[in-house]
């Protein structure tokens, strides 16, 4: 199953929560709501999940090998990155903007 597209929905700049995700496999489905966490000086994926009414959560899609796992997280981070660099570039580049 391969990654063919990453969307960082929203950023956060407060908090342990960075992004909200969705990832695209093969062109044919779509997971929405993956968080990036930083936390513990290291980014890392959470999938969605729901809550029980016992009060715990439960994941409702996730990876069930630790290989497709470790390539889920690095595409999704890595694509966090170099959107977070391109929005920090536009914002800089509008503070630079002269307005007429």
């Amino acid at each position: 199953m391969q990654v063919t597209d990453i969307k960082i929905r929203k950023f956060f700049d407060e908090g342990p929560m960075k992004a909200i995700v969705s990832v695209t496999f093969n062109d044919c489905l779509a997971v929405h709501d993956i968080k990036v966490i930083y936390a513990r000086d290291r980014y890392f994926i959470v999938m969605p999940s729901r809550k029980n009414p016992d009060g715990t959560y439960r994941d409702i899609v996730h990876p069930i090998n630790s290989d497709f796992r470790a390539a889920l997280e690095e595409a999704v981070i890595d694509a966090y990155h170099v959107q977070l660099v391109a929005a920090e570039h536009d914002a800089r580049e509008d503070e630079d903007a002269v307005v007429i």
